[in-house]
């Protein structure tokens, strides 16, 4: 699909916010955020959006990155119940063209761009030139993506790696998993690694070890964590070692030497935690394949609007990127 100079209509929506922005003739205008918790559907949200100045422009494009498997141009978000259909906006907001891809499509298509200074180094390894780069974030839900560059453009891979099934590294997580696997049947790796999952992790220690806690979501733990809380803080500190351990296992599936990048809506907030934590360690430790991991750079992506740089780079056909997508 090639978009046409003018008003293109960017739009970054997860489980928790939908963030829109309009790109006008190549530049970027401002982000504006929406909670998704107040919008029944994702029509709705859109209206809302148009209502600020969209209404007086004219919007004739789309292109939308989304919280989940999309087939067919139409995506049921993964972690709420909106569903959005491209054919469907075409029809209520005029639009004649509208593409919607995973989220981490998009994340990995900003990875070329970013520089030294949208990223927060764990770790030392160095990139090779190339080589498959990966993206991985924790939030609301957990989002997995490659980028593979050619000399003909760049193919991405996005999927649903976040659904994988979790492994323990030790007995400490047998038993986590075990209880968790109590109550879910199938513990992904999204079940830990999440917004949901570091509450399901602070949940399964208090249970686990008899402690008597206070009930908290995830920005409760996270801030109890950073502070005085020494359940909550091993709850944090449980988080980013099983997502060392995801990270390096997607490393390796992807043979991903061109680097790794955290992404995301927790990590970048908790950056000087995760330098400290088991993250690197866990990422490296896969036996006889720990030297491959050593030489793999790993960093948190703390540019602010990445997932924008990606929506851009579709909207202008700049990449030459082609897209691999899992439907489940």
């Amino acid at each position: 699909m090639g978009f046409h100079q003018g008003h293109v209509l960017l739009g970054d929506v997860g489980a928790t916010n939908a963030r829109f922005a309009l790109l006008s003739n190549g530049v970027l205008g401002p982000i504006k955020y929406f909670a998704v918790a107040e919008f029944p559907r994702f029509t709705d949200v859109l209206d809302a959006f148009l209502d600020f100045d969209g209404r007086s422009l004219p919007i004739q494009e789309a292109v939308l990155a989304v919280a989940g498997p999309v087939d067919e141009n139409r995506c049921v978000l993964t972690n709420c119940q909106w569903t959005i259909d491209a054919q469907e906006l075409c029809a209520a907001f005029d639009l004649a063209q509208v593409r919607i891809c995973n989220d981490f499509e998009a994340a990995a298509l900003s990875l070329p761009c970013l520089t030294a200074g949208d990223l927060y180094p764990l770790g030392n390894g160095e990139a090779v030139g190339g080589a498959p780069m990966v993206v991985l974030g924790p939030g609301t839900g957990l989002g997995v993506a490659c980028l593979v560059p050619g000399s003909n453009g760049s193919v991405v891979i996005a999927s649903e790696g976040g659904h994988a099934t979790m492994a323990a590294a030790n007995c400490r997580e047998d038993a986590i998993i075990d209880y968790l696997r109590r109550q879910f049947g199938h513990v992904s790796a999204e079940r830990v690694v999440s917004g949901a999952g570091l509450e399901n992790l602070y949940r399964a220690i208090v249970a686990i070890d008899g402690i008597e806690a206070p009930k908290r979501d995830a920005a409760e733990i996270t801030q109890a964590a950073l502070g005085d809380c020494p359940t909550a803080r091993i709850a944090l500190e449980l988080f980013c070692a099983m997502l060392g351990t995801i990270a390096g296992n997607v490393a390796l599936t992807f043979g991903a030497r061109g680097g790794v990048y955290i992404a995301g809506g927790i990590a970048p907030r908790i950056t000087d935690f995760m330098a400290r934590s088991e993250f690197r360690a866990r990422f490296e430790h896969k036996g006889r394949f720990r030297t491959y991991l050593e030489a793999i750079p790993s960093s948190i992506i703390v540019h602010p609007a990445a997932t924008f740089i990606g929506l851009r780079t579709i909207a202008h056909g700049a990449s030459g990127a082609t897209t691999a997508s899992s439907t489940v």
